[in-house]
């Protein structure tokens, strides 16, 4: 494994030091700090010339910071004759910003940050559920969107078999997360997929929605990629509990979780929220009891090895049916 070599910025260490495990190898030297003005340092502190070198950094808050961080150890990586690198985003902040609206003057700030990483050195970048699929085609370097809802699927089984099996349905809390629920029910043995049809007047502002599916009596699996400020995981559980629903279950990749989502989260009708560790919880996030955190390590593991290997890394569980048959969590 000398030709592989980790370094992580501040975001999401503890997450990198999970990866270095998995790989048996130690988490590379770097001194990432701040000159008293504020301004950002990077320095290798080992040599990483003709490495393979893996550059862990989740966008999340602060996200300039952050972004300005992993740029830094980019551009100083391969003035250092790095042989590649690869930047791992578990979390891709800006990724909401992919398009523009028609009637607001505003940038696409997904397409700039994708331009940003090119120049800066970065010749692949690894990413876990980003907001848009299409997003990807921003990108002039190769870009590879892994499933974090990968890691749910064992935790899914073991609430179907401690449950009722039969009354389970997974529901997308929007239209727009009908392809990821879809892909959750069919790997659930294809139980019933339900979807949440709201109506948004302005960002984080929920106005209206309706359940389209029979929920009644029935526990209910949401899907969804992030959660912000908890309003549309929270509004639906709400829904749904009011419907006749018995439990209710989110699982979402990415804890954002701003302003008083936890607060929220926490005298809501959520019975748990299933969460990764793109982005590490904040202390008051770990003491809440209704928030439950999984670990993406595993996939990423494999992903850098198969891309260090050369081979492909197929991590398609649809033919699955036995939870003892999920192996990657």
């Amino acid at each position: 494994m000398s030709e592989i070599m980790l370094f992580a910025g501040n975001s999401n260490t503890l997450l990198a030091k999970c990866i270095a495990r998995n790989l048996n190898i130690n988490l590379g030297k770097v001194n990432v700090s701040k000159f008293s003005d504020g301004e950002i340092r990077v320095e290798y502190l080992e040599s990483i010339r003709g490495k393979n070198v893996f550059l862990l950094q989740s966008t999340c808050a602060p996200q300039n910071s952050n972004l300005m961080e992993l740029l830094l150890l980019a551009d100083a990586a391969q003035r250092e004759l790095a042989h590649s690198v690869t930047a791992i985003v578990p979390y891709f902040g800006y990724a909401r910003q992919d398009r523009r609206i028609a009637t607001i003057r505003g940038p696409i700030a997904t397409k700039l940050i994708a331009d940003l990483l090119k120049v800066s050195g970065i010749d692949r970048v690894l990413t876990v559920n980003l907001h848009s699929d299409q997003s990807q085609g921003f990108f002039d370097i190769p870009i590879e969107n892994l499933s974090g809802h990968l890691i749910f699927l064992k935790d899914a089984w073991c609430k179907k078999a401690y449950h009722n099996p039969d009354n389970f349905v997974v529901v997308s809390p929007d239209a727009g997360g009908i392809t990821r629920a879809r892909f959750f029910a069919q790997n659930l043995n294809s139980i019933d997929l339900i979807f949440v049809n709201k109506h948004r007047t302005k960002p984080n502002v929920l106005e209206t929605s309706d359940i389209v599916g029979n929920i009644e009596n029935r526990n209910c699996l949401l899907v969804d990629d992030i959660i912000d400020t908890g309003a549309t995981l929270i509004s639906a559980a709400k829904l749904l509990k009011e419907n006749g629903a018995k439990k209710v279950f989110a699982y979402c990749v990415h804890p954002v979780l701003s302003t008083s989502a936890v607060d929220k989260i926490k005298h809501s009708l959520l019975d748990q929220l299933i969460v990764t560790d793109s982005i590490s919880l904040s202390e008051e996030a770990k003491k809440c009891k209704k928030i439950k955190q999984l670990s993406i390590a595993s996939i990423l593991s494999e992903k850098i090895l198969s891309i260090t290997r050369e081979k492909s890394l197929n991590l398609n569980l649809t033919q699955l049916n036995k939870p003892s048959e999920i192996t990657i969590a």
